[in-house]
């Protein structure tokens, strides 16, 4: 099938992650008062910062990592 492109998108939706979480849920209270910085300074050690691409940064795969403890998530592809 041909489109000519009656298609288009005449509206643009703003959409703001901050006001799509809840103030009282769980995860913004562990970001709260837990400062996962530490694990950057942890594995510089471990990475090459000229060789290769350019990796996740550890902070983050650590908390996608306890975020899906948390909730029960048994892939990281989930």
């Amino acid at each position: 099938m041909l489109n000519t492109g009656t298609n288009r998108q005449e509206k643009m939706e703003l959409v703001i992650i901050e006001n799509l979480v809840p103030k009282d849920h769980l995860l913004r209270k562990i970001d709260r008062y837990i400062d996962f910085s530490f694990i950057n300074e942890i594995c510089r050690p471990y990475y090459c910062e000229n060789i290769g691409r350019p990796a996740i940064e550890p902070e983050i795969m650590f908390r996608m990592l306890f975020i899906g403890y948390l909730y029960g998530i048994r892939s990281e592809t989930r």
